[in-house]
């Protein structure tokens, strides 16, 4: 099963937390911060614009992005969990 998102929606999927600090104290899961950075692996088509077509995406798959911390909605999928936002919650692209 795929997840094709609509308009002007991504699918993310965020890297997983630092389990370490850069002394090497080790973190217990209660105390590593949410990950913000994540990986695009779907984009919408855009947002439908007035003359029948659709308005460009500014992000494209495999890109590495800083989306809002709380921001879109949590999907589980084949265990796997995703994120779907609005393209306006995608913050930066990360090079």
């Amino acid at each position: 099963m795929t997840l094709k998102p609509l308009s002007n929606r991504v699918v993310i999927k965020f890297v997983e937390a630092e389990e370490k600090t850069k002394t090497g104290i080790i973190l217990t899961a209660s105390a590593q911060e949410k990950p913000q950075i994540a990986e695009v692996l779907a984009v919408g088509p855009g947002k439908p614009s007035e003359n029948g077509g659709f308005s460009a995406m500014t992000v494209k798959v495999g890109d590495k992005v800083i989306a809002s911390k709380y921001a879109g909605t949590s999907v589980k999928l084949d265990g796997t969990e995703y994120v779907i936002v609005s393209e306006d919650d995608v913050l930066a692209v990360v090079d």
